[in-house]
Parts: C-alpha cells; structure tokens; sequence
C-alpha cells in the first residue's frame, strides 16, 4: 500500500475496550467480562472527547469567520489600488504624451532658433559693417559731411531725410537684434522649465506607480497567506469533522456493547437463577429421598423389633449419597483468537520503514474477487471511504483482557458489508479485496493494533506470528 500520512487529526480514535458480543447460542460470551462500570466510563470518555472536538470546531468556525472578513478588507484595499494604480497609469500616459509633444515643439523651436540666430547672425554682420564705417568715418561726422555735401536747399532736405532714415534703420537692426535674443532666451527657458516640470511629474508618477505596486504585491502576499491559512482551517475543519464523525461511531458502537453486557448479564442472572432453582429442587428432592428412607427404615425396625442405630444411620448417609451434585462448567480461552483476514493472496509487503514513511500494517496482494473477513471477534467501529485508506472498516477487539483494532484498506468500492455499530464473528465475512484509495495494484492492507488506532499509528504492531497471514 502506497500510504501517506492520514489527513485525519484523531486524538484518540477507536477507544472501545470493553466490548461484549455474544456467539449464536448466546450462552457464551465472545470477549472477556467487561463490567458495565468500565463500559460506562469509556462511554462517558468518549463523550467527553466529542465535547472537546465541538469546541474545537466551534473555534475554528470563528477563526474562519475572522479569516474571511480579513479577506473582505484586504479584497477592498487591494480594488482600491488597482483604480490608483490604473488611475496613476494613466497620468502618466497623459505625461508621456505631453512630454512627446513638448520634444516636438523644443524640435520646431529649435528651427525657429536656427532662423532667428541667422537673422542674428545677419544683423551681426551688417552691425560690424556700421561699426567699421564708424571707426574709418569718425561716426555722425561722416553724416555731416553728407549733409554739407548739398547742392541746394532742397537736395539738403533729402540728404537730411535720407541720413534720419538711415539711423533709424541702425535703431530697428539694433532693436529687433536685441528683440530675438529675448525671443530666443525666453523660448529657450520657457521649453527647459515646462520640458523639466512635465519630467518631474512623469518621475513622481512613476514613483507613485511603483510604490502602491508595491503595496500592491504585499497586499497580493498577505491574500495568499490569508488564504493558505483559510485552507488550513478548512483542513482542520475536515479533520475535526472526521474525529466527530468517528466519535459519533464509536458512541454508537459502545451503546451496543452496553447494551450486550446488560443482555449478558441478564442472561447469567438468569441462568444463575435457574441454576438456585434446580439446586433448591435437588435438594429438596434429596431431603425427601432422605426423610423416605428413614421413614421406612424405621418401620423396618420397628417391624423386626431391631433398632440398630448404626444401620439407621448407614442406610441414612447412603441415601444422602445418592443425591444428584450440580457441576460448573468453565469456557476456556482459545489460542485461536485470529484468523486470516483475506481468502487468498500472498505477503508482499510487511511492517516497517518504506519509501521514508512508516508502513503501519501488512499488505496481502491477489488478482480477482478475494473475500476479506474480520480477523477476530469484534464490534465495527467505522466503516467508510477514506481519501487515504479508501474503502476501510475499522473493527475492534477484545481479547484475553486486551483490546486490539484492526483495519482492513483499500477494499472494493461498494463491497463494504458492515456498518459501525456491527457486531462480527471471527471468520465473518465483511469485504472484498479491491484498490481504492492511495493505492497501486489490487491488495488488503492490514493492521493491528494493541490498543485504539490513532493517526501517530503508535500502537501498530507486526501482526505476522499473531494473525494467520
């Protein structure tokens, strides 16, 4: 049997240890007497362990409740930074976009940049001509000998014009000169400070992205856990749910030893009072043998006129020898307390270390519909499908005074013939050899036990030289 270990958490599973069960003459009792006393404590143990296991359930219950609503709360928190995450997310699309169409327009005004620096460059150009015109002309000297130059009245007129015209151009080259280093400057720092605003955004929107994805990712892990531990308690739960379901059994299965020892014991009462009745009856029936033969020995005497005392009292004790003696009979424990729990097979497995876990039993593999039996006399304490065991029965024992559980795994689906709460004979058939459960190939796993079973398996013990195998 590949086996892991069982998932039920049963602290103390399978404590029936007094159980009575009687053969079909019902004139002999199947275990050792166990007194009612014994089988009411162990009845008042069990009930005591379900009050225990409720109480377990019950906190458990509360610790899921609480799970739960820490699940909701987080489940919020967690809605509300995914919509600042896709909020944020957005920003910072709209940031990327901007600064994108800022890079354009820092491109266009770069062109503009490259146009206003030729113009300035041009102006440059025909300044230095004027300055050097200045140096070589001695400046507004030049201009009155223009002007000092005229003809005529009116021909100095034009020249006056035409000098006016002249500077004020000089003035126009100058002003638009120092009009598009402006223009230039102010472009300039006006794109550098929006271009290093929309950065500084983006980078806090970046900055915010990463930090409420962060609180994100351990609002994801704290969900994970939550819900690691959820499954946790619901394993607990499961488990606790089987313990119940268990004690449930075994209640059910000590009620029907109780019930048994009451039968037995009112059976004995009455055979012992049958036995009261046919000893008074004997006696009574000797008394009058007994009064019958001095009676007539003495009308014997007292015929022959021979009174012999000693005769009088031989013929009195032979006749109080002749009465019938009742005798006790004793049922002595037979040796043959097991038998073979499967109808064919082999031993391919035994007890021990395997594959790094414990094989708790023996394993007896056959091909075809093999009948299995209960190896002893017994009462079934559960009889179900296990996720590990698959079809099971759980049968326990009491010999010579000890308890023993046995166990019987992997049966076929639906081949379970008994039910807890059965009374089984040695012998009795109660299955069919099957591979359910965590199991590969057709095979019985068998335990036993001395004592109840719990899931540690502390009690298991080799059943080869103890069990016919």
């Amino acid at each position: 049997m590949k086996k892991k270990v069982a998932k039920l958490t049963l602290v103390s599973a399978l404590t029936i240890s007094s159980v009575i069960a009687y053969t079909a003459s019902t004139t002999s009792p199947v275990y050792a007497q166990g007194s009612l006393s014994e089988l009411n404590k162990e009845k008042s143990n069990i009930e005591n362990k379900q009050n225990d296991v409720k109480s377990k359930l019950d906190d458990s219950s509360n610790k899921l409740n609480d799970i739960h609503s820490e699940q909701e709360s987080v489940e919020t928190e967690i809605k509300k930074l995914n919509t600042s995450i896709s909020s944020t997310q957005v920003k910072i699309t709209e940031k990327k976009e901007q600064i994108s169409t800022t890079k354009e327009e820092v491109k266009k005004l770069e062109k503009q940049i490259e146009e206003v620096t030729a113009r300035i460059e041009k102006r440059n150009e025909l300044l230095k001509e004027r300055a050097r015109s200045y140096q070589q002309t001695g400046g507004m000297v030049n201009y009155l000998d223009v002007l000092m130059g005229s003809q005529s009245f009116s021909d100095f007129i034009d020249r006056v014009g035409a000098v006016a015209t002249i500077v004020e151009a000089d003035q126009t080259i100058i002003k638009e000169q120092e009009a598009d280093k402006k223009l230039l400057e102010d472009s300039k720092a006006e794109l550098k400070s929006k271009l290093s605003s929309l950065e500084t955004m983006l980078a806090d929107l970046e900055s915010l992205s990463s930090q409420l994805n962060t609180e994100k990712k351990a609002k994801d892990k704290l969900m994970a856990q939550l819900k690691e531990e959820e499954n946790h308690v619901h394993a607990e739960m499961l488990s606790l749910e089987e313990e119940e379901q268990l004690l449930k059994d075994q209640q059910v299965a000590m009620e029907k030893a109780i019930k048994l020892e009451k039968e037995r014991q009112a059976e004995l009462a009455r055979k012992a009072a049958e036995a009261e009745r046919q000893r008074k009856e004997a006696e009574a029936k000797a008394a009058a043998e007994r009064a019958a033969t001095q009676k007539a020995a003495a009308q014997k005497a007292s015929a022959t006129k021979s009174s012999s005392n000693k005769t009088t009292s031989i013929s009195s004790s032979s006749g109080g020898s002749s009465s019938p003696s009742v005798s006790k009979s004793s049922t002595s424990v037979s040796s043959g307390n097991f038998t073979r729990p499967a109808g064919g097979g082999y031993l391919s497995s035994g007890l021990g270390q395997r594959w790094g876990t414990f094989h708790a039993g023996v394993d007896i593999a056959a091909t075809g519909a093999v009948p299995i039996y209960s190896a002893a006399d017994g009462v079934v304490i559960r009889s179900y499908n296990s996720s590990s065991y698959g079809q099971v029965i759980f049968i326990s024992h009491y010999i010579d005074g000890q308890q023993y559980t046995t166990v019987y795994a992997h049966m076929r689906d639906g081949s379970r013939l008994v039910n807890a709460g059965d009374v089984v004979s040695k012998g009795q058939r109660i299955g069919t050899m099957g591979n359910t459960g965590d199991s590969t190939g057709q095979h019985l796993h068998f335990e036993l036990h001395k004592g109840p079973w719990n899931q540690a398996k502390s009690n298991a013990i080799n059943p080869i030289g103890i069990v016919p195998l």
